[in-house]
């Protein structure tokens, strides 16, 4: 049965379609005969109970440069006029993210929101991977200098990076000798409010970071994500190349870990990164990496999430 889908998203005019997991997903949608709206966080509203965005009828093609089509915007009461929603829209996870997670939870029960925004609020990338710490390499939270310099003494290599950062950004490698570490602190203490987190440095990062996709709590692949020439971050979006791979056994120890506690909690699409056998995040408000993954391994994750949605509907 046709699918009435709206997807929250950023604007559709900025995306990369050559590798972007929302379009594909979107695609996939579209060839199975479900009919997408688009709109972005900004647009949500409620009023009398009722939770509403004004979005786009959309139309999608993998053409550069003219890849969609949007129709005249249209109230969407995402209880009554849709069956599904794919919240996608690319972290910072901020305030504006947490409000729109708080809004869609009031259709519960009557559209099916993808991932559940309920669970996506309490289960930060950086913050819910501490409960399987026992997979996890040697991390710190804090805003303390001296706590941070202590961990340093202890561990000698160590990575600083925000607690809410996505994309690579602001990751910072502080050398044995603790240079610049105080500095840091200093920088990140005035630009967020938050703690931040410190971790052992892995230096096996420069063979990989791999992504691994899980769907409704199953391992499906995993790309490997390789720094670029003197960098440290993989992430494809700071230059890291993808490359194809198969899980190891510790690999599927992690995915056999996570997976029915993803199911329970209405996480269907999640993103792990795994550098050395160590999980180091999991990504649940918008995870990537399902085009790259589907090249390598000919596989159709886009499907297989479609399969998931619409397996939950019937």
């Amino acid at each position: 049965m046709p699918l009435r889908v709206a997807v929250q998203m950023d604007p559709l005019s900025a995306i990369n379609v050559a590798g972007d997991s929302t379009f594909a997903l979107m695609l996939a949608a579209q060839a199975r005969g479900h009919r997408l709206f688009h709109y972005v966080a900004g647009e949500l509203s409620y009023r009398d109970g009722r939770v509403t965005a004004r979005a786009h009828p959309v139309e999608v093609r993998p053409t550069l440069g003219d890849h969609f089509t949007l129709g005249a915007p249209v109230r969407l009461d995402l209880a009554d006029d849709a069956d599904v929603v794919l919240m996608r829209q690319d972290p910072p996870f901020d305030l504006q993210y947490i409000t729109a997670t708080h809004l869609l939870e009031r259709i519960a029960g009557e559209t099916l929101v993808v991932n559940d925004p309920a669970s996506v609020r309490n289960a930060p990338e950086k913050l819910w991977v501490l409960d399987y710490a026992r997979f996890m390499p040697p991390t710190l939270i804090t805003r303390s200098l001296d706590e941070a310099r202590a961990f340093q003494a202890e561990h000698g290599e160590v990575v600083v990076k925000p607690l809410h950062g996505n994309g690579g950004a602001s990751i910072f490698r502080i050398g044995r000798d603790g240079a610049n570490l105080s500095s840091l602190v200093e920088l990140f203490g005035e630009v967020w409010r938050e703690p931040f987190v410190v971790q052992a440095f892995l230096p096996q990062v420069a063979k990989g970071d791999k992504r691994i996709v899980l769907v409704d709590g199953e391992a499906v692949g995993g790309v490997n994500r390789v720094p670029g020439a003197g960098e440290i971050r993989s992430n494809l979006a700071v230059g890291g190349t993808a490359h194809a791979t198969e899980l190891s056994a510790r690999e599927q120890e992690i995915c056999a870990a996570l997976g029915p506690e993803l199911k329970r909690r209405g996480l269907l699409f999640v993103g792990i990164d795994v550098i050395a056998g160590h999980l180091t995040e999991i990504n649940v408000t918008s995870p990537t990496g399902i085009v790259a993954l589907d090249r390598f391994n000919g596989t159709d994750t886009p499907g297989l999430i479609w399969d998931a949605i619409e397996g939950k509907l019937r």
